[in-house]
């Protein structure tokens, strides 16, 4: 029997994609190289965990899992739209937030049409614009000594918006660099985008970020009917492992949205434990200020080792090891210290770290200590 080439009857997006790379699990990394009590500061996880109430809320929901859940999340999306001041028609549930970013994709790109992002932003933004075909458009971001190093260029952005523009994808905080964008300058940019034109808003880290000129642009979509909100339970509210996030839309964007939305995509376990944790914002302030003070630990850290780093007001810190990354990264393997490559982000020097407890933080500096005094 002749084997098919299934990759070459593949929609062409889809057969030169490749796979998102998620950072290494601990337990991989333990059952590979058989080290104990390896640290993970990689994927940008709160070292706190989830909040008591959601782990509590997840453990009395679970008599009832053999029934599908609310396909319309009405108990979440009603809290979700009494915290941003919106109607429950204007929330959009997803599978992560990631799956939000797919749907946009799914309902307005097609070969033809095309999508713009900067440069060194959210890796899932050319996955998802290139697994529909359509014309990704790539804005150089600015420059390493500007404000924000590596950042958003909204001007280089808007230059690239034409006709057949229908998405504009602009991360605030951006992953993996830390940027972020001042409410006046994001809004001049809103404004001005075709009316046809949809700008998408990835707020994945907002609650973290503790600077003045920082916009909730969930407050101005009743002004740009073309905006979309996108948030997620996976960074400060710990829950990354269940799956959940949103947006805030125009009641029609997000009724197309939730027709191309699969049912049941989010499940019962996340729906009460987003549920919880909007309840608990106690668990939100101790996580933001661990988070704070190990930024701090961490930026002191790399000063003192003479290495650069991308000032960020994530979760995270994007440092600069002036060398190919690789041999670096595996060796803090060997460590025990699971950090994130990023030179799939075109920043073909740097690491990334995630912020983790004090004493986890203070375990990457010592291993960061070994593997340069090794090289």
């Amino acid at each position: 029997m002749t084997m098919t080439d299934f990759s070459s009857l593949a929609v062409a997006g889809v057969q030169a994609l490749r796979p998102y790379e998620p950072g290494k699990p601990v337990e991989t990394l333990e059952r590979e190289l058989g080290i104990r009590e390896a640290v993970k500061l990689a994927s940008n996880e709160n070292p706190l965990g989830p909040s008591p109430k959601a782990v509590a809320a997840m453990q009395a929901a679970l008599g009832g899992v053999h029934i599908y859940p609310d396909g319309n999340g009405f108990a979440l999306k009603q809290a979700l739209a009494d915290r941003h001041r919106a109607s429950p028609a204007q929330i959009t549930l997803g599978n992560g937030s990631n799956e939000i970013l797919e749907l946009v994709a799914r309902a307005w790109l097609a070969p033809g049409r095309s999508a713009v992002f900067s440069r060194h932003a959210f890796a899932v933004y050319p996955l998802v614009v290139q697994a529909v075909s359509a014309d990704a458009r790539v804005a150089e971001a600015l420059p390493a000594g500007a404000d924000q190093p590596f950042g958003h260029d909204l001007g280089a952005m808007a230059a690239l918006v034409d006709e057949s523009t229908r998405v504009v994808f602009i991360a605030n905080p951006n992953n993996p660099t830390g940027t972020w964008v001042g409410g006046a300058e994001l809004e001049a940019f809103v404004a001005g985008v075709p009316a046809q034109t949809l700008v998408v808003v990835d707020e994945a880290y907002a609650e973290y970020v503790e600077v003045a000129d920082y916009p909730d642009t969930t407050q101005w979509v009743a002004r740009f009917p073309n905006l979309i909100v996108t948030r997620t339970f996976s960074k400060i509210h710990g829950l990354a492992g269940l799956r959940l996030g949103y947006s805030v839309s125009s009641e029609p964007v997000a009724e197309l949205l939730n027709r191309v939305r699969q049912p049941f995509n989010v499940n019962t376990l996340a729906q009460a434990a987003g549920l919880a944790a909007l309840g608990d914002p106690g668990h939100v302030e101790r996580s933001a200020r661990v988070n704070r003070e190990g930024l701090r630990q961490l930026e002191a850290g790399l000063r003192e080792r003479g290495l650069d780093f991308i000032p960020s007001v994530g979760n995270f810190l994007t440092f600069d090891v002036r060398q190919p990354p690789g041999p670096v990264y595996e060796r803090l393997l060997r460590q025990g210290v699971i950090v994130r490559p990023v030179v799939n982000y075109g920043l073909p020097t740097q690491l990334r770290v995630t912020v983790g407890r004090a004493e986890e933080n203070a375990r990457f500096l010592q291993a960061l200590d070994a593997v340069l005094a090794a090289a």
